[in-house]
């Protein structure tokens, strides 16, 4: 089968390294828009159990990543200036070029044709292929150029954020949370190699428009950023890589496949970040689609349709607990007169997928702090 696959991230080259795996007579190639070393942001996190569906479904790719992970055993969230580990959240990260690059090698080592600098501007460029993936992100041009045979919904929320990097190395996965006296900021942050961590900042609307950010340059919102996480950064400062306010959008299709067309990744739904990575949910995509592909030959409609019996249920779960934890930062400000530890049992059953019976198992450490303190 000719299978083109347009999107150069996580979920296109892991699926293409997949596909060829099942039939490497194949032919598959992936067009990507960008130069081969260039990608925005800076790492990518996965929760433990994120990464036990790799471990099971991929043994192999899990070996071939581990090695080039950061890991730690816990998360952390800092509230008027307290500390609070929360045990059984261990992590693991890794740059997102340097997994680009992982992915890269495996899917080309298996005879991938990826095509960099190749942007799409109409569906005629892959009018010889025989399957079409969507793997092109949040702005996917696949979904767009099909007009509303995907039937998609995108909300955009109100609040905003911008992702860094800092020469600041953190011993952990740590949502710190600080006011100014514009309003209240939330940093997401953690170490993705040895000398450097993202740190992603968040804020509601009202703060960022009284702190004035749509007047600022790049420069000055950097400046005004350190200092408000002056305390976390130690005199560090944050770096920028294409770095732009951004506001979240929650993207849903009601059809997953149209003919010969599938999509997959954050071309196909998003997730907010705050309840797990993109890049792991893509990666699961992959793995299904390439287990339907397994499953069901090359009748195309029953290839994506066993593909979406696969996703979608666990996916509408996913995205709910997404829906419910991103509604938890966009009240934030009024949590902020919790005391630290109520703040932080507060996190950690926002999405009301984890309760007190759960918690207890899960993170007993914390729930005994949480009971001292609290009561």
């Amino acid at each position: 089968m000719r299978i083109s696959i347009v999107g150069g991230g996580p979920a296109g080259l892991y699926f293409a390294d997949l596909i060829k795996r099942i039939d490497p007579r194949h032919q598959v190639t992936v067009f990507e828009r960008n130069r081969r070393s260039v990608t925005w942001g800076f790492g990518v996190v996965f929760s433990d159990r994120a990464l036990e569906f790799l471990q099971t479904d991929d043994p192999a790719m899990f070996d071939y990543l581990m090695p080039h992970m950061e890991t730690w055993p816990d998360l952390t969230i800092v509230h008027r200036d307290t500390r609070i580990p929360i045990d059984g959240n261990g992590f693991a990260a890794v740059g997102r070029l340097e997994l680009l690059n992982l992915l890269q090698a495996r899917a080309e080592g298996q005879g991938v044709d990826i095509r960099y600098e190749t942007g799409l501007d109409a569906l005629d460029a892959l009018a010889e292929a025989d399957v079409v993936v969507g793997a092109d992100g949040v702005n996917s041009l696949v979904r767009q150029l099909h007009g509303s045979d995907f039937h998609t919904r995108i909300v955009t929320h109100s609040n905003k954020f911008i992702w860094y990097g800092t020469s600041q190395v953190f011993d952990s996965l740590t949502l710190t949370f600080r006011t100014s006296a514009d309003g209240v900021f939330c940093a997401h942050h953690y170490r993705y190699s040895p000398r450097m961590s993202t740190f992603l900042v968040e804020v509601d609307l009202p703060t960022w428009e009284r702190a004035g950010f749509a007047d600022m340059d790049a420069e000055q919102t950097m400046r005004y950023c350190e200092a408000v996480f002056a305390p976390d950064l130690d005199g560090h400062p944050i770096v920028s890589n294409n770095s732009h306010w951004r506001q979240f959008p929650a993207i849903w299709n009601d059809r997953w496949y149209h003919g010969n067309t599938v999509l997959m990744g954050d071309a196909l739904r998003t997730a907010h970040f705050s309840i797990g990575s993109g890049t792991r949910l893509a990666m699961e995509d992959a793995l299904a689609l390439a287990r339907a592909f397994r499953e069901a030959g090359e009748d195309l409609q029953a290839v994506f349709a066993r593909f979406e019996a696969l996703r979608r249920p666990p996916m509408e779960k996913i995205v709910a607990a997404a829906d419910a934890s991103l509604r938890w930062y966009e009240g934030m400000a009024e949590l902020m007169t919790l005391t630290p530890y109520e703040f932080a049992y507060s996190y950690m059953t926002r999405t009301g997928r984890i309760g007190e019976a759960k918690l207890e198992r899960q993170a007993p450490r914390f729930m005994a702090e949480y009971r001292r303190h609290v009561g």
